[in-house]
């Protein structure tokens, strides 16, 4: 199990640091950006679905039209989800990002109940009205809803409801939605180039290996991930994926001086005692649960 956790904390620290890799790549259009990542990332993930001698398996299971239909809807919610994360970074909202990855298991749990009829813990129900109440202290502080970090929570919760039910595992899932943007990414990139907006091989060759890079950089953190999920629980998994937001948190203030004021900090520290107590219920039933030992 304890590799498992090297793994599991191997992923949530680069996705936690990803705001540095955007952050260099600022000076490019956030939808170019995307549309690289789409395009290299499908490149490298085909690759290593070949290299893992699942072809044949892969093929068969995307014959399916209801496969289909799940992991095109799971790729138009993901392509949201990184066009906003590296459009946010960029323009210099890291801080709302980190609050929106902060808050996304809360709004997990609140779609489990909405749209599959699961039942919440009294526990449960307290961190979600904390949780609700920070966003409702932000919406008055800010004079406008958190947009940002809601729709990167509600696209992520949204990702995750779908691939509940997706037939394929992580690799071969994320090959099969890169898989299907790639020509839309494909066309963009053209089009792009065509009227000289293009960045690809026009930026300088640095900016160009960065576009070329969001490729393998976006799908090592997901291998780790998919490894620690096979080795160690789900509610370890649970604890550990705060380290993401946090460090997202800590470059966005201490790295790029983004402000955070005290009207922040109350609106903050409201989704933050939501998680510990959605954190205190997942230990309290775990430790439940737990078969006893015999002595």
């Amino acid at each position: 199990m304890r590799k498992g956790v090297w793994y599991a904390v191997a992923a949530y620290t680069i996705w936690g640091f990803f705001p540095i890799y955007w952050k260099w790549l600022e000076a490019i259009p956030a939808l170019q950006v995307v549309s690289h990542r789409i395009l290299w990332s499908c490149v490298v993930l085909v690759g290593l679905v070949l290299a893992s001698k699942h072809w044949a398996g892969f093929r068969a299971a995307i014959k399916s039209p209801r496969t289909i239909a799940i992991y095109t809807a799971a790729a138009l919610v993901i392509a949201i989800n990184w066009f906003v994360y590296i459009w946010a970074v960029s323009a210099g909202f890291i801080v709302q990002t980190a609050l929106g990855y902060f808050i996304n298991p809360l709004v997990s749990v609140l779609m489990g109940v909405m749209i599959l009829r699961e039942h919440l813990r009294p526990r449960q129900w307290m961190a979600i009205s904390l949780a609700a109440a920070g966003v409702l202290y932000l919406t008055i502080y800010y004079g406008t809803p958190p947009w940002i970090a809601l729709t990167l929570a509600a696209s992520f919760g949204t990702y995750g409801l779908l691939k509940k039910t997706a037939p394929l595992g992580p690799l071969h899932g994320l090959a099969l939605e890169t898989g299907i943007l790639f020509l839309p990414a494909l066309a963009l990139l053209l089009f792009e180039d065509r009227v000289g907006r293009g960045a690809f091989l026009h930026a300088g060759p640095t900016l160009t290996l960065l576009m070329i890079g969001a490729g393998p950089v976006t799908t090592l953190p997901l291998l780790a991930f998919a490894a620690a999920v096979r080795r160690i629980p789900l509610s370890m998994m649970g604890m550990l994926q705060y380290i993401n937001p946090t460090i997202q948190f800590l470059l966005g203030v201490l790295l790029y001086k983004e402000p955070f004021s005290r009207g922040q900090l109350v609106g903050f520290g409201l989704v933050w005692a939501a998680l510990f107590v959605f954190g205190i219920d997942t230990w309290a039933v775990n430790r439940r649960d737990a078969p006893a030992v015999a002595v």
